[in-house]
């Protein structure tokens, strides 16, 4: 089980750091868009589908790596107050109750609304270019699967999860 857990947290850092690349593009996306737009009075048609389908891929698929890191940002005034134990007892029941369901129906109706997408070769209303969306929609049943097995192997206990730092 150990062994299976460890190549589960392998899979979220190569994923998270693979992805984390995504911004290098989506910076340039974006800082050639203002740039055109307001130092030349040319603004591009590209530059809006590559930034909102590169930003999507990246939260997506990079937030499996953030949530086994234990860097997602929470309110938790009260929380950080806890033992270490009712910690591990509110996360579990939160996993169970609210968790755990969501991501299971997101992979579920994500790998519909990507396939469904697919299969018409559906394409951006919003581009010019007839952009496909598809790939981006793909992101939405992945990300939400490696949320889910993640996130079960940081309830194990056996995942990298630190609760204390978010040692990314």
């Amino acid at each position: 089980m150990i062994k299976i857990i460890r190549i589960i947290d392998r899979i979220s850092e190569l994923s998270g750091k693979g992805f984390a690349w995504v911004i290098l593009p989506l910076t340039f996306a974006l800082g050639y868009e203002v740039g055109s737009r307001y130092l030349f009075n040319r603004p591009t048609t590209w530059a809006f589908d590559a930034s909102y389908m590169l930003y999507g891929a990246y939260f997506m698929m990079g937030s499996a790596y953030t949530l086994s890191r234990n860097a997602h940002v929470r309110g938790d005034i009260f929380y950080r107050n806890f033992s270490d134990r009712t910690q591990a007892i509110i996360d579990l029941i939160l996993y169970v109750l609210v968790f755990f369901p969501a991501m299971l129906a997101l992979v579920f109706v994500g790998q519909r609304f990507f396939l469904d997408s697919f299969h018409i070769r559906e394409t951006s209303p919003l581009s010019p270019y007839d952009t496909p969306v598809y790939p981006l929609k793909a992101a939405i049943p992945v990300g939400a699967l490696l949320l889910l097995v993640i996130y079960s192997a940081v309830t194990t206990g056996a995942g990298r999860r630190d609760r204390h730092t978010a040692g990314v």
